[in-house]
């Protein structure tokens, strides 16, 4: 589908400083981008002049002249020769030296210096000598070896250097070579012909043989042709008396085939780079064909060759080449090149270049595969061509898809979207007076114009109902006769929605634009103007259907209006020639979008990606292809706001997966497709999901439901999207949603794919905000509707209120009506079967079809359970006949239900459904009290039954107790003896608060004594001392004192109780008031001296605990920071003492070479069985890790946090005792003990000092960031990306927790200074 179209092309003539020698041969310089040629020898002079063509660009014009390299006589070495020939000219770029090959049999190279001027130090010399003389030669496409063919039928290889590799001699015993066996492949004679006795003959025999006739008209010549990779070299020469044969010889120079005999051919010769196949010709009687063979010698395939007008080719001299990436095959007439590419195995004639004389000799450049010199008598001509697809309008409702395609005289033309054929055919095929060069469509696609070598054909796009017709030819001009196609080279054309139609060519003056109008009234055109183009090489599509300018583009970059045949430079460019480029205008901001040769993508002067390999502008999307086979969606902005996406086809919906090669040929957002062309030359039409979502939101957005409804189902979106999108409008507009569908199934199927699920926010997010709303408004704007209720039953609802609002109500409403109910989260059956219940009354026949549908919705059984819960038994019998039930199962059963009493239906039918609270209450109803309880007790509905007998006094004493004997027998001894004291049953309920526990001390004693009968006083008192045990067991000594005291009479019993508790005030007071002083230095100091022995001890513990674990926590610390590897991997070198109980949780873990402790986790750089991906971390040694870890023991790398923690606790179980303290010393002080108290004192100031520092060196508040310091930074943040997902598990996971811990800041527990008593000095 794409075309070439020219975009360079200049010409330099011979000047009379060289007397007329013609130019006999070129080649290209590929390093400095020059072509190199050489003048004579001819009769007139000997001399050989070789030349450099220089190309100047300016922005004013591009001009061309020659420089001369050398020159030197050469006169023919051989008398049979009276004047010599270069039968070949290379350049070697690396070391400025150009190689001749004369047919005399001298090897010439001459030495250019690499100074300002090439004439300064030209070394010129003959490398050897063939004394048979030389019939062709040629160098490698590495330029390693040199083949030569003599005149004695021998063929040499040389090196770089000219010495020999090796030579052979052609004889006839090479055509021996092969055994050539046909099977016939795409021949006649293979295919079916019926059953006659035609069809009984050996089809791998063909009817007619070659013989290997020898053309009349061979020129007799020898041609040489390489391979693309260097490796095989293909010979065509005359056996003499024989055939022509082509001979095709390994590096090596080992006779590899020999072609198979075909009459009539010719000594052109080309072998693609590629390497599938040569090249040649064969000459018949009515045309010429260029024919094909393989490296085996077959024959593959041919096309023929047209004739130019007027004339055959039967006398023509014909030369074939190939381009430097097989694309394109040059064949050369005497008085044209013609252009071939091959699509679908389908041969087009893209281009046909009218010459004044025949080309001498063409010339591929080496590196820019479609660019060529070519060279006659008097002329050299550079051109450059690309691929590019001739489509129409992108922007809706002008993208047809109208897709031109150039074949010669015939212009194969299809609109993608009325018809998608595939090539060669196309849907139209307009024929042409001459070949043509260029197809340009107008902004709109109003108008075509086909440019072709005689003049421009101006056509009318036409349409009948949304489908395209064949283009209507309005008018042709020709060019004037001043201008005939001698002078002038017709280059590119343009058109205009305003019938201006601009042509691009090249003349002896230089590059003009021609320009003319069309007058549709006349149809004829208007004189022609001329603008000097200078150094503009083509014109730019514009993507404003509306736009009237026509854009040139320069070699600089920069852009030019020429629309009013004025020069107007544009305010945007590029920052170099860019073939391939496009002007949008983005209400007012005109942005250049340029494609380079190497792939790169620009937006103005910014580069936006380097592997572009296509792309096309619509309205909405810059759309491209790459080199990694993907196809990008980039949303249209400003300059510096166009996103590449990521190559992330799985998750963003601006990029997708293509096959590979494909190329991007027209786009029809319309219709929401696009059309890519594979390599070998067929088309695909896909529908991305970007355009696809893209289209629906601006359908939604036009209220065109219809349309986004019928594109979600064909291009399977999810239809949540008809709402998401915009909610507030959908529900101002569910009317006309309904009237736009109509259709009962795709209402239906609306409302069954809805689901509480913004899918704007999650499927088809967004990837570009709309204007003027941010992306927290954006995020939160959908869900701000369905607060108050599920998304799902508010669109239900408003689907409910117009279908209800309807006054006639036909099958396909009360369908939809149904639907919508069933369809609610969660699905409302009730609703749904009251419906069908309504139904049933007014017409049975349409209930049974109501019926049918909803048991499709729902589950049938589900729907029987909620017909029985309607208490609707004919409905209940309806939905049951639509199931799989048994008739002999569910029939009694509804039949015992219609002879019950309504009451006891209810209830029958809640119970069957164990609707358990509904049955009870149909139970107090129909005043079966006792039954009721039964019930109750039976399925433990106390709550509920509660709740119902809230005002029956009587009953619902008795429900009380029921259910205070439940919960005493569930150990809710608490509840139930709240219960039991409010039903005045004061012996059960101290049965259950003493059962309740210690909490419950006070009631228990309460409800003790208000027994009837009263508890005798031994009871009593037993009752309280078995309390007070148990509170002084739980360590409530307060509460044991206070049951001692007021409950059992005995301060004797209450006193060590207090002082337990160090409530010593308490004790004090309790001593005097009670009038028993003498208790004071009896049990009081005792209580002292047991309080004060504790006190001392613990603070002992504290003082040993912190000097033993603060200095090793410090000295773990230390050998961390020496050695992280060693510690936490456990590798120590031998002879260290290992203690025995080394934890294998560290030392079962060896990390790889190079490895460090922040690299442990990330799967990368370890051995063993994390290296091999086979993981031993289950949940066993999970749970073993998790113990030492708990452990802490000494040598394990959990040692550290264990002691850690344990400092922890002690400093809060300090400051927790720091109230006892404080009391044990202000009780020894007023008990007169000063020494006891100031000793007591100072440990415990020692002690708490001592924690402090503690608390400072082990909770250092900077070294709390080591985690960002250490593990942020190191080895594990640079693989960490690449390993984010990943997760360690089982006993390895325990060991990273514990890094993470220490690693993570830790606030340090907080321990206050102890304050002395003054009085203690």
């Amino acid at each position: 589908m794409r075309n070439l179209r020219n975009i360079r092309y200049n010409a330099w003539n011979t000047s009379t400083n060289f007397q007329g020698s013609a130019i006999t041969s070129t080649c290209w310089d590929p390093a400095k981008d020059e072509l190199l040629c050489t003048l004579g020898p001819d009769a007139v002079d000997g001399r050989i002049r070789l030349l450099r063509i220089l190309e100047h660009v300016r922005a004013s014009s591009v001009d061309v002249e020659c420089q001369e390299v050398a020159s030197w006589d050469a006169p023919s070495p051989n008398p049979d020769l009276a004047i010599d020939r270069i039968v070949s000219l290379h350049h070697f770029a690396d070391s400025l030296t150009t190689c001749l090959v004369l047919e005399g049999g001298d090897i010439v190279v001459v030495q250019e210096s690499e100074g300002s001027s090439p004439a300064d130090g030209v070394h010129i010399e003959i490398m050897g000598s063939i004394d048979e003389g030389i019939t062709a030669a040629s160098w490698s496409p590495d330029e390693e070896l040199l083949a030569v063919t003599t005149k004695a039928n021998t063929v040499v290889f040389m090196s770089r250097t000219f010495d020999g590799i090796t030579d052979m001699t052609m004889t006839a015993d090479d055509l021996k070579a092969s055994k050539h066996v046909s099977v016939g492949w795409g021949k006649k004679e293979t295919q079916f012909q019926g059953r006659g006795a035609k069809a009984l003959r050996d089809p791998t025999i063909p009817e007619k043989v070659d013989q290997g006739v020898i053309s009349p008209t061979d020129d007799g010549k020898t041609s040489i042709s390489w391979r693309g990779d260097g490796a095989y070299v293909a010979i065509g020469a005359i056996e003499e008396g024989i055939r022509r044969v082509i001979r095709v010889y390994s590096r090596d120079g080992v006779l590899d085939s020999a072609s198979e005999p075909v009459d009539h051919m010719e000594s052109a010769l080309s072998w693609r780079p590629s390497g599938n196949l040569m090249a040649s010709i064969q000459r018949l009687e009515d045309r010429v064909d260029v024919i094909f063979f393989e490296r085996n010698g077959l024959r593959h395939g041919q096309f023929s060759l047209r004739s130019p007008e007027g004339r055959t080719l039967t006398k023509d001299e014909i030369q074939l080449s190939w381009n430097l990436d097989s694309t394109v095959l040059a064949v050369t007439l005497d008085d044209r090149i013609q252009l071939w590419t091959m699509g679908n195995y389908h041969w087009y004639l893209k281009q046909e270049i009218c010459v004044e004389s025949q080309p001498g000799q063409f010339a591929w450049h080496p590196e820019k595969s479609l660019r060529f010199g070519a060279a006659f008598a008097s002329k050299l001509i550079q051109a450059e061509y690309i691929f590019e697809v001739a489509h129409g309008s992108l922007t809706p409702p002008y993208d047809h898809g109208a897709v031109a395609v150039i074949d010669g005289q015939n212009l194969k033309v299809t609109p993608f979207r009325t018809a998608n054929m595939p090539p060669p055919m196309a849907m139209f095929e307009l024929s042409i007076s001459s070949p043509a060069i260029d197809v340009a469509f107008s902004p709109a696609n109003t108008f075509m114009a086909v440019l072709h070598q005689t003049g421009v054909d101006l056509y009318q796009w036409t349409t009948k109902q949304h489908r395209s017709l064949a283009p209507r030819l309005l008018g042709a001009t020709s060019f004037a006769k001043e201008h005939s196609r001698e002078h002038l080279l017709p280059l590119q054309v343009c058109v205009t929605e305003t019938f201006s139609i601009h042509c691009l060519c090249a003349g002896e003056e230089g590059p003009l634009i021609f320009s003319q109008m069309f007058d549709s009234s006349s149809g004829e055109f208007s004189p022609a103007t001329t603008l000097y183009a200078g150094s503009m090489f083509g014109f730019s599509r514009l993507t404003q259907a509306i736009s009237e300018d026509v854009v040139t583009q320069d070699s600089f970059g920069r852009f030019h209006g020429v629309a009013s045949q004025a020069d107007e430079l544009y305010s945007v460019r590029h920052n170099s020639q860019l073939p391939w480029s496009e002007i949008l205008d983005l209400a007012g901001n005109i942005i250049a979008i340029g494609l380079s040769r190497n792939g790169h993508l620009y937006a103005n002067t910014r580069l936006l990606l380097k592997n572009c390999t296509s792309f096309l502008i619509t309205p909405a999307h810059l759309i491209i292809t790459t080199t990694n086979h993907l196809l990008k969606f980039i949303h249209l902005a400003d300059v510096n706001s166009l996103e590449v996406p990521p190559d992330e086809p799985e998750t963003d919906e601006r990029c997708r997966s293509i096959e590979r090669g494909a190329r991007l040929v027209t786009a029809m957002p319309t219709n929401m497709s696009l059309v890519l062309q594979m390599p070998r030359g067929n088309l695909e039409t896909i529908y991305p999901r970007a355009m696809v979502v893209a289209g629906i939101r601006k359908l939604i957005e036009a209220l065109d439901y219809e349309r986004a409804f019928a594109f979600c189902r064909t291009q399977r979106v999810d239809m949540n999207i008809l709402y998401d999108h915009k909610p507030e409008q959908f529900l101002a507009n569910t009317g006309l949603f309904l009237d736009q569908v109509r259709d009962i199934a795709n209402i239906d199927l609306f409302l069954s794919s809805l689901r509480n699920e913004d899918v704007t926010q999650t499927m088809y997010r967004d990837t570009k905000a709309p204007k003027g709303l941010t992306s927290t408004e954006e995020l939160t704007q959908p869900s701000t509707t369905g607060e108050s209720s599920p998304k799902v039953n508010t669109i239900c609802d408003a689907v409910l209120s117009h279908l209800h609002a309807q006054k006639n109500k036909d099958h396909g409403t009360l369908q939809n009506i149904i639907t919508a109910h069933i369809c609610k989260t969660p699905p409302a059956f009730e609703d749904g079967l009251r419906v069908v219940a309504t139904l049933m009354k007014e017409d049975e026949q349409l209930a049974e079809k109501a019926v049918e549908h909803i048991c499709f919705l729902a589950d049938v059984n589900t729907l029987y359970d909620e017909a029985l819960g309607l208490y609707h038994l004919d409905l209940a019998l309806l939905v049951a006949q639509q199931s799989q039930r048994d008739p002999r199962e569910y029939l009694p059963f509804i039949q015992n239900l219609h002879e019950l009493p309504k009451l006891r239906m209810k209830f029958a039918i809640d119970d069957h459904l164990n609707r358990h609270e509904k049955a009870l209450s149909h139970l107090k109803d129909a005043q079966a009290h006792q039954e009721a309880q039964d019930y109750t007790v039976k399925h433990s509905l106390y709550p509920a039954a509660l709740q119902l007998y809230r005002y029956d006094v009587t009953n619902l004493a008795i429900l009380r107790g029921l259910y205070a004997t439940h919960l005493e027998s569930k150990s809710k001894y608490r509840d139930a003896g709240l219960i039991y004291e409010s039903l005045r049953d004061y012996a059960a309920a101290t049965r259950c608060y003493r059962a309740a526990g210690v909490s419950c001390w006070r009631e228990c004693l309460f409800t003790a004594q208000q027994q009837t009968p009263p508890l005798s006083p031994d009871a009593l008192a037993e009752l309280a001392t078995t309390l007070a045990e148990a509170v002084h067991e739980a360590k409530d000594y307060a509460a044991a004192a206070t049951i001692h005291l007021e409950h059992l009479g005995s301060l004797e019993a209450a006193i060590p109780c207090l002082c337990k508790g160090y409530l010593f005030a308490d004790a004090m007071r309790l001593c005097l008031q009670r009038g028993k002083p003498e208790l004071l230095p009896t049990l009081l100091d005792t209580g002292l001296a047991d309080a004060l022995g504790s006190s001392t001890e613990f603070l002992a513990d504290c003082k040993a605990q912190l000097l033993a674990q603060v200095p090793r926590i410090l000295e773990l610390r230390q050998k961390a920071a020496e050695d992280p590897l060693a510690f936490y991997e456990g590798e120590r070198a031998g002879g260290l003492d290992v203690p025995d109980d080394v934890s294998v949780a560290a030392s079962s873990r060896v990390t790889g070479g190079g490895a460090s402790l922040f690299t442990r986790y990330t799967g990368k750089n370890s051995v063993g069985t994390l290296g091999t991906g086979v993981s031993r971390a289950t949940s066993k040694n999970r749970r073993r890790e998790e113990k030492k870890r708990a452990r802490g023991r000494k040598g394990t790398v959990y040692e550290e946090e264990y002691l850690v923690n344990s400092v922890r606790r002690l400093a809060e179980r300090l400051e927790a005792t720091r109230p006892d303290l404080e009391r044990l010393v202000a009780a020894l002080v007023r008990r007169d003990m000063l020494d006891r108290a100031r000793a007591v004192e100072a440990l415990a100031a020692e002690v708490v000092e001592a924690c402090r520092r503690a608390v400072g060196d082990v909770f250092p508040g900077g070294k709390g960031e080591k985690g960002k310091a250490n593990g942020g930074e190191g080895e594990g943040d640079e693989q960490g990306n690449a390993e984010e997902d990943w997760r360690p598990v089982g006993a390895d996971a325990v060991l990273a927790e514990t890094l993470e811990a220490a690693w993570r800041k830790q606030e340090p527990p907080v321990v206050a200074a102890f304050e002395r008593m003054s009085l203690l000095g």
